[in-house]
């Protein structure tokens, strides 16, 4: 028997549900978020269809998901593919409670809300994998960032089965990432503080996730998180907001999300202190509201000149 006569394995026969969820949903809007990058080796957004690769428990999984009249339908590959199914409905946000959140006191804002009822906020339940793209995103530009992820998740992550449109490739194992040799990060653009975070938060990959994931609401996460070295509120915001779909996170210390929260509820740039005060009437709700300024399309007119990214191979 030839290998092309050969019966195909149980890996590579795909799996497949239907998430009909119980509330409005824009996939692109709730899911498309968790992209890095238009070249993110774990996610590409492609003729209306969301591919993702990542690791479960029983090994790496690819999956694909596409908005449909009868709900989301969802195909998986990989040893992980029952897994990945499981997880298709907090990626949805099946688990974004709203109850409490008024915006009708903020005519702007309302009207966002009401054109825009399908964003929900997504989790995918990956701690550690949220954390590592984080720490990569402190203090460069996005392209530079993004880069950085490209480079170290194709050279050390683990490729995606299936028929996926392009190579993809799932985070590597916290186990992987500490071993990663600190020329690799040095190579990827990445500064020596944020090789070390990473390396050290390695160390402690999967009793951080346990640690997160019991904590019992958003204050006790933060506690776990910035616990940790080199571990500050802004990683841990961008950390929770991606893993757990946190409703009150907000990245302080973002070099434009205060302006641009500033620019929608009032017309006026502000700093961090001012953007917390602005955002006090809907705690709780804190990330739903930046969400919805994100959606309404209202940004600050640039000023001077953009951020060069700093280049730090060459040192």
């Amino acid at each position: 028997m030839t290998l092309t006569d050969a019966a195909p394995t149980a890996h590579a026969v795909p799996r497949e549900s239907v998430h009909r969820p119980r509330h409005p949903l824009d996939l692109m809007a709730t899911v498309g978020m968790l992209q890095r990058g238009r070249n993110d080796p774990t996610m590409v957004v492609e003729g209306g269809r969301i591919w993702m690769a990542f690791r479960t428990d029983a090994g790496v999984a690819t999956l694909c998901l596409r908005a449909t009249s009868g709900g989301v339908h969802a195909t998986a590959w990989g040893p992980g593919a029952t897994e990945a199914l499981d997880r298709v409905p907090a990626l949805c946000g099946a688990d974004d409670d709203q109850s409490g959140f008024d915006v009708s006191g903020h005519p702007r804002l309302a009207e966002v809300a009401r054109r825009n009822p399908g964003i929900r906020l997504t989790r995918t339940g990956r701690v550690f994998d949220a954390l590592t793209c984080a720490i990569i995103e402190q203090k460069v530009t996005g392209m530079q960032a993004f880069g950085a992820w490209r480079h170290l998740v194709s050279r050390n992550g683990e490729r995606a089965p299936g028929p996926t449109p392009r190579p993809m490739f799932a985070a590597p194992h916290s186990e992987v990432w500490r071993a990663i040799p600190s020329w690799e990060f040095h190579r990827a653009g990445l500064e020596p503080p944020q090789a070390r975070t990473i390396a050290r938060a390695a160390m402690r990959g999967p009793s951080i996730e346990r640690a997160v994931l019991a904590a019992s609401d958003g204050d006790g996460r933060e506690r776990v998180l910035t616990s940790l070295p080199g571990i500050g509120p802004w990683t841990s915001a961008e950390t929770r907001i991606r893993a757990l779909g946190d409703p009150d996170a907000v990245s302080v210390g973002d070099f434009h999300l205060a302006h641009e929260v500033g620019f929608a509820l009032t017309g006026s740039r502000t700093d961090d202190d001012g953007m917390l005060e602005l955002l006090a009437p809907w705690a709780g709700h804190r990330q739903r509201v930046i969400r919805l300024i994100f959606a309404s399309g209202v940004r600050e007119p640039r000023r001077g000149a953009r951020l060069a990214p700093e280049d730090h191979r060459d040192r």
